[in-house]
């Protein structure tokens, strides 16, 4: 009877290290294919302290440093920031920090939020249905909370609206039906709109680039060219009511002349 119970003792302790191993086979096998499937979390990033402080970047540091000297220049002027998830933090929070030292009311619109699919494995956080997320060249770094969506805006509540550039910035704007209509119809009023970097592209998408001269990422120049513009490698260009920049260290320049073209109009 020894013996039996002996035997079924390890009968039984070689069926569990049996399906110990084969379990830890399994997990083994999986966290190799997650790791093929994966990429070490090594990122790069655009620091504003070290763009404004590069060598060449001495105006454009100059135009955050100086004291603005007429705080009533746009006073009365309402611009909307059209923008989404994956905005560049500076092209953003630039112009919209200009604009309001002169007077300006600036409002955040965003496209109504929208989440992913559960079956896409996206997770967000809970602020991300109220906030957008900021990027610098590819590496999120924050948050800025949101003032209107896009369904909520009406073309005679604007003076300008100027889109910022980033990296999937456009293609989340250009993708929103609401954004493309409002672009559309605001374009058509004769205001200003303004983009710069790789927002030129949500322009295409809104199909109001036909005859224009502008400019943008030197990436999306095939594109703008496909859309029937006229494609200038210069830090801004002023077309009617349209003014497009190429880049974060044309962001001073764009600044500039959107409010030059506001107090002209």
């Amino acid at each position: 009877m020894k013996k039996l119970h002996l035997y079924l003792t390890n009968a039984l302790l070689f069926m569990l290290s049996s399906q110990s191993i084969h379990a830890q086979s399994d997990a083994t096998r999986e966290l190799e294919i997650l790791r093929q499937l994966s990429t070490p979390p090594v990122v790069s990033g655009l620091s504003v302290p070290a763009m404004l402080n590069a060598p060449g970047n001495e105006k454009l540091k100059s135009f955050f440093m100086t004291p603005v000297s007429n705080k009533e220049q746009l006073k009365g002027k309402r611009i909307a920031v059209i923008a989404a998830d994956g905005f560049e933090e500076i092209e953003m929070l630039a112009p919209l920090w200009y604009f309001k030292e002169l007077g300006a009311q600036v409002d955040i619109v965003a496209p109504k939020y929208n989440p992913a699919p559960a079956r896409y494995g996206l997770t967000m956080p809970e602020m991300a249905q109220n906030h957008i997320m900021a990027i610098q060249y590819l590496n999120p770094v924050g948050w800025v909370k949101v003032d209107r969506t896009a369904d909520q805006i009406k073309v005679a509540e604007y003076d300008a609206i100027f889109i910022p550039g980033g990296a999937w910035n456009p293609d989340n704007l250009r993708f929103d039906k609401d954004v493309i209509k409002f672009i559309q119809d605001f374009y058509k009023s004769g205001k200003l709109t303004a983009a710069i970097c790789h927002a030129p592209v949500v322009l295409a998408t809104a199909g109001i680039l036909k005859g224009k001269k502008l400019t943008g990422y030197w990436n999306i120049h095939t594109d703008l060219v496909n859309a029937g513009a006229t494609v200038l490698d210069e830090p801004v260009v002023v077309d009617g009511n349209l003014i497009t920049s190429r880049h974060p260290i044309d962001v001073a320049d764009f600044s500039r002349a959107v409010a030059n073209w506001l107090n002209k109009h």
